[in-house]
């Protein structure tokens, strides 16, 4: 698969619709499109309730809408688990687990350039999850080791199931942990999760990527051989596009930018428009460009743009989201009759 940029529209999984089709309907509006995740459908539809499925010892509180982790339930559904993965069970995410997935296997999506999937990463997922001290499962070896082999697992089966309905599939990497691991985090050094995030790349097939909406250690990601970063430039573009040197080999290297641009909060939504939003990614790309040998035409060809991040807290419900989505579909259109030839 190649992956090509020229300003291609594509968003964030989650979605704060309280409809399946209608937010599916509103993700295949997208050059890109996507599965959404959908956690005001059900506690099911939750990233983070996805990823756990047949996790051994995980626990889930539906009524109060909760996961935890047992270490003694661990132990206990390890061996089952182990026996099942050798014996080849594959970790696709069921019909209980995600509706909204399903669905859009449904769909003729041959004729879009390319689709998306997307699931919760480990040190994401890892930092969350705790056990019965409250200590996140990350800190713990074992259960660490087979939670990034869980993981690329089940990145590899969406991976293939996804091809089966456009051959220029791909699923990127929900990562808002990347944020905390250069902290100082007792029991995770950021030395041993560096090692384990490059192995854990290493078994993914396809395009790899990662989403955040955070402001992590931007070399550390542009230096990890990913294929495609999507972030929030909205809050965090100046910042980013300060790593000149490192931003210019990844993109000289392939690299796609997802650059998250429209903004989705209701009180953001009110003070931006296209023109300001056009305005503030060119600055952006002239930032990036300076004292540079990278050109503006290399970094279009190597764009995607984006809504900034995902919002559930509006009270408008769907209205700021979808606006964003407006609001994105037009700068895309106006950039690329400037840019794209």
């Amino acid at each position: 698969m190649t992956l090509t940029g020229n300003l291609a529209t594509t968003a964030m999984g989650i979605l704060p619709h309280k409809d399946v089709a209608t937010a599916q309907k509103l993700a295949l509006t997208l050059d890109i499109p996507f599965w959404p995740q959908l956690p005001r459908v059900d506690f099911y539809e939750d990233m983070y309730v996805q990823a756990s499925e047949d996790f051994p010892g995980i626990v889930l509180d539906t009524e109060e809408q909760r996961i935890s982790f047992r270490m003694e339930k661990f132990y206990a559904e390890l061996p089952d688990f182990i026996m099942a993965w050798e014996e080849g069970k594959t970790l696709t995410l069921s019909e209980d687990y995600s509706v909204a997935y399903h669905n859009f296997l449904k769909h003729d999506l041959e004729d879009f350039q390319a689709i998306r999937g997307q699931i919760i990463g480990p040190v994401s997922f890892g930092l969350k999850i705790a056990d019965e001290t409250k200590t996140p499962i990350i800190y713990h070896d074992e259960v660490r080791q087979l939670l990034y082999d869980m993981m690329a697992r089940k990145i590899q089966t969406q991976y293939h199931e996804l091809k089966s309905k456009n051959d220029n599939a791909f699923v990127w990497v929900d990562e808002p942990g990347l944020e905390m691991i250069f902290m100082a985090i007792t029991g995770y050094s950021s030395e041993q999760a560096v090692k384990d995030y490059r192995k854990f790349l290493s078994e993914l097939p396809g395009p790899k990527g990662v989403h955040l909406c955070g402001n992590p250690d931007w070399s550390f990601l542009l230096n990890l051989g990913l294929d495609i970063l999507s972030i929030d430039v909205l809050q965090w573009g100046n910042v980013f596009t300060s790593y000149r040197d490192e931003l210019t080999k990844f993109i000289k290297d392939g690299g796609i930018i997802s650059w998250g641009i429209t903004p989705t909060l209701t009180e953001e939504v009110a003070e931006n428009n296209v023109e300001k939003l056009c305005t503030h990614l060119e600055r952006l790309w002239d930032n990036a460009t300076a004292k540079t040998d990278l050109t503006l035409e290399e970094i279009i060809s190597r764009s995607w743009l984006a809504p900034a991040r995902c919002c559930l807290i509006n009270s408008d419900g769907t209205q700021s989201v979808d606006r964003s989505f407006d609001m994105l579909k037009e700068i895309s259109a106006k950039l690329k009759t400037k840019y794209v030839k």
